[in-house]
């Protein structure tokens, strides 16, 4: 049953890709580029990029275009989900994550745990070898295990950069040495190091050493300690949620203005964060309509792991209130010192379903003080700008990444999971395809 969904779906988008350009017809555009909506617009995308954009009475329309009515839609660029977790080639679970990512609008994934397959994988989903968003991948992280010394350090970033992956992926455990000597050869090689903020190196020496991007805000609660605390003597929880009554927040505005002037990225995956230590019930979480389409393990896998946080020594309701606070106040104050913010959730991860927590990701980030256009903005043109692609804008020359949608998100950050249908790299999958794509992985006792 299964292969016969897959089937059908496939003719269907066989149909619209077999035309040789696609119309999007009196469609709303959201361009990205400002916080506008240009109403009664033609849009013609021909092998694989936008060609024409203008009024719908001015554009003529292609006559063996596949025409998508856009009358009361709004067509925005895919999104970008900036901390993803791909997994092995070949796997059902591959499909299961490339699937959720599309049938949510995300047409761009950072891979942040790399596999030697995901080089290959890479190539074929550009080509439309493969379904799922454009990847961009780190290789396999660096980290206190993987790294004995600032000499393996090196080899392994040449390594790395030999075999073609994208970035570096930087993992806890790391000394000060080897961090300093993955930083100095990924800058001679051009290749950039992201991710987590190793304890013994700290937000500041790792800004210093040109980190491309901090994720998770991993770091700055110890850098908003008081110069007397130690932060090496205790443990800090989840992503250092228990030294929330310790936290400084008048120095946030410095931290964010340093944070600017050193050109890093901030991807916060704060979605990860408040689902794991809020209020938020485990009954709650679990009995969302996204979580039908994971593994019924995998959800129990998660319920356990907010169970244990909930269980830890020295966490409570009240601790985790403030440290949402402190987090979102950073995140706002990031954004206001001009520091880039990316859209990131972690996917998979606890209660992230991959796609569907990218939403949830967009309304913490309208929660915590940006319009949805700056919200919408950190997984589309910021993120298309950061990775240096042909994306994030509705543009004429631009990749054509597109997500039409029933609603206009630029008026509630919400309208983003109105989905109507998803262009990818130039090939259309109307909605109706997106579902019984999708409803292979529904499980069955729901």
């Amino acid at each position: 049953m299964q292969g016969l969904i897959l089937i059908a779906s496939c003719l269907l988008a066989a149909n619209a890709t077999a035309a040789s350009s696609t119309a999007f017809v009196n469609v709303n555009v959201v361009p990205m580029t400002s916080a506008t909506i240009v109403t009664q617009q033609t849009v013609i995308v021909t092998d694989g990029s936008i060609v024409e954009i203008g009024d719908v009475d001015t554009i003529p329309v292609p006559g063996d275009a596949w025409v998508v009515d856009g009358t009361d839609r709004y067509l925005m660029p895919g999104l970008t989900e900036m901390h993803a977790h791909v997994p092995e080639v070949g796997t059902q679970d591959l499909d299961r994550v490339m699937t959720l990512f599309v049938v949510n609008g995300v047409t761009t994934i950072r891979g942040m745990l790399g596999r030697r397959s995901h080089l290959t994988l890479r190539q074929q989903l550009i080509d439309g070898d493969a379904f799922g968003p454009r990847l961009i991948t780190s290789g396999p992280s660096l980290n206190g295990e993987s790294v004995n010394g600032a000499a393996d350090a090196m080899r392994k970033v040449r390594a790395q950069h030999a075999a073609g992956y994208d970035f570096i992926k930087i993992h806890p455990g790391l000394s000060p040495d080897e961090f300093s000597a993955i930083a100095t050869v990924s800058t001679e090689l051009g290749m950039r190091f992201a991710g987590h903020v190793p304890v013994a190196v700290g937000v500041d020496n790792a800004l210093a050493a040109g980190i491309a991007t901090i994720d998770h805000l991993d770091g700055y609660f110890v850098a908003l300690l008081a110069a007397n605390i130690d932060p090496s003597g205790g443990y800090g929880g989840f992503f250092d949620v228990l030294l929330a009554d310790q936290v400084i927040e008048e120095r946030i505005t410095e931290i964010a203005a340093r944070t600017a002037a050193a050109g890093t990225w901030n991807v916060p995956t704060e979605s990860l964060f408040e689902h794991r230590v809020s209020a938020l019930s485990v009954a709650e979480l679990r009995n969302r309509p996204e979580m039908r389409f994971m593994p019924e393990a995998t959800v129990n896998q998660w319920v356990r792991s907010k169970q244990t946080q909930e269980r830890e020594r020295g966490f409570n309701a009240e601790i985790a209130l403030r440290a949402i606070e402190i987090r979102r106040r950073l995140i706002l104050a990031l954004h206001e010192a001009g520091a880039g913010l990316l859209l990131g959730s972690d996917a998979p991860q606890v209660f992230n379903v991959p796609g569907f927590s990218l939403h949830h990701e967009l309304r913490l980030l309208v929660a915590a003080g940006l319009t949805p256009f700056e919200a919408l903005r950190t997984g589309t043109a910021a993120a298309a700008q950061f990775l240096d692609i042909n994306t994030g804008t509705v543009a004429i020359g631009r990749d054509a990444d597109l997500v039409l949608l029933d609603a206009n998100p630029l008026k509630d950050i919400g309208n983003t999971r109105r989905i109507h249908g998803v262009m990818l790299r130039g090939r259309w999958h109307s909605s109706s395809d997106l579902e019984q794509r999708l409803s292979v992985y529904r499980r069955q006792d729901d």
